[in-house]
């Protein structure tokens, strides 16, 4: 596996901060956020899609789309913010 830093929330010092990356030889993407715990939100995540025991639910600031979406168009992961 090689993963690419796509970008950072530009909102963080650098610490502990979300992250979105790309596997570069699938292109799949990693995303890197606070874990959400809240039991209503997680009702509402499994009320459309089921959470298995192997996966979890995170959240990145909205302030991240472009980040994401740059992630999703390029493909390639060569330009980290």
């Amino acid at each position: 596996m090689k993963l690419v830093l796509v970008g950072i929330d530009p909102a963080t010092n650098g610490i502990n901060c979300p992250a979105v990356f790309l596997d570069a030889e699938t292109g799949d993407l990693l995303l890197q956020g606070s874990t959400v715990n809240d039991s209503q939100t997680l009702a509402e995540v499994a009320r459309h899609s089921p959470i298995a025991d192997h996966e979890s639910v995170v959240r990145l600031p909205a302030r991240m789309k472009a980040i994401i979406q740059e992630a999703i168009d390029d493909g390639s992961g060569t330009t980290v913010h």
